[in-house]
């Protein structure tokens, strides 16, 4: 049975190799985890990502994180968790054109927005003031990989999560698809979601990226993938078209002036900001008798920005908002951070 179970991972290393492309990565050729471990009989390493991420508790946690409505009752607007799993199915669409690893592809977009805080960028926001050096979500994903929960995930995996955002420079073609895949992921389905939520119309759009992409999602969804492949077909970086990016950073900029810093959807965020101040303080102010202060940033940093958007609502409340007599603590977890972390 042993030698059955083994001959499938090496099948499965041999197909890459003969089957992809000479510039995607090979699972057989990864630099490896930190920790050594047996590997398993039949997947891959970057499978193994894969599913170790999937069944991770912070990406469970992803469905109740905003993605650019806060707290959004209405089921059809995306949240954190749809927009992971959006990523993803454009990542291997795009990766599986090129022939290159859509393991590590999908690992990587699974992974990318583990460290998000509550209440999207809004919350990042305020973590990024209050900590010293900032909070970035990419590092902070990179920390809940290597530390938090301690996956032990392959060296291509925590390199494609580190630099999903942009400024940073991806290391293999499959993070650079998902750099692009989040880009692409995030436009389209912010303006359907701002449309639904009747913010911006399809008229409002500008004109000459609707005529080069169209008003209508699939469309423009589609010709912005086929101009990633069109123009990465045999080459060893992946990128966008000059034309097609062009358009697309036009939409981007104008998402970001119609919808992501001015309009209806950010009336709200004053609150949350308010919730994550306080909480930071309140919980910094908690730890100081019982332990090093050195410790005490982290440990509140890696707190609060695990919390769902809900969690966050419902801690504040506890503390900040009168109600009858209770037992019980909610913070235990905080109190585990402190013991745990060095």
């Amino acid at each position: 049975m042993l030698k059955t179970e083994n001959t499938i991972k090496n099948k499965l290393e041999e197909r890459e190799i003969a089957c992809l492309s000479e510039f995607a990565t090979k699972s057989r050729f990864s630099h490896g985890r930190k920790k050594s471990e047996d590997e398993c009989p039949m997947r891959t390493n970057f499978q193994r990502d894969r599913d170790r991420i999937i069944h991770s508790k912070a990406f469970r946690r992803l469905k109740h994180k905003t993605q650019v409505f806060l707290s959004p009752f209405d089921d059809h607007f995306r949240t954190r968790l749809t927009h992971t799993l959006e990523v993803s199915q454009i990542g291997r669409t795009i990766a599986r054109a090129l022939d290159l690893n859509e393991d590590l592809v999908e690992a990587v977009a699974l992974g990318h927005d583990l460290g998000h805080t509550p209440f999207g960028h809004c919350g990042e926001g305020v973590l990024n003031k209050l900590v010293k050096g900032g909070f970035h979500h990419n590092l902070q994903s990179v920390r809940v990989v290597e530390v938090l929960e301690d996956l032990n995930l392959c060296a291509e995996t925590i390199s494609g999560i580190l630099t999903h955002s942009w400024g940073y420079k991806p290391m293999t073609p499959e993070a650079q698809v998902v750099q692009l895949a989040d880009k692409i992921a995030y436009i389209n389905h912010d303006i359907e979601d701002s449309i639904r939520a009747g913010i911006i119309s399809e008229s409002d759009l500008p004109k000459d990226c609707i005529k080069y992409f169209s008003s209508i999602q699939s469309k423009r969804l589609n010709k912005m993938i086929k101009e990633i492949v069109n123009n990465s077909a045999g080459k060893p970086a992946v990128a966008m078209s000059e034309e097609g990016w062009a358009y697309t950073t036009k939409l981007r900029e104008w998402m970001f002036a119609n919808v992501y810093e001015e309009s209806p959807a950010k009336f709200e965020e004053n609150k949350a900001r308010k919730i994550v101040q306080e909480l930071f303080c309140l919980y910094t102010e908690m730890l100081e008798p019982v332990c090093d202060e050195s410790k005490i940033e982290q440990i509140v940093t890696d707190y609060i920005s695990g919390m769902t958007d809900r969690y966050a609502v419902e801690r504040f409340k506890e503390h900040f908002i009168p109600t009858g007599l209770q037992s019980g603590k909610k913070d235990d977890y905080l109190f585990k951070l402190a013991k745990i972390i060095d």
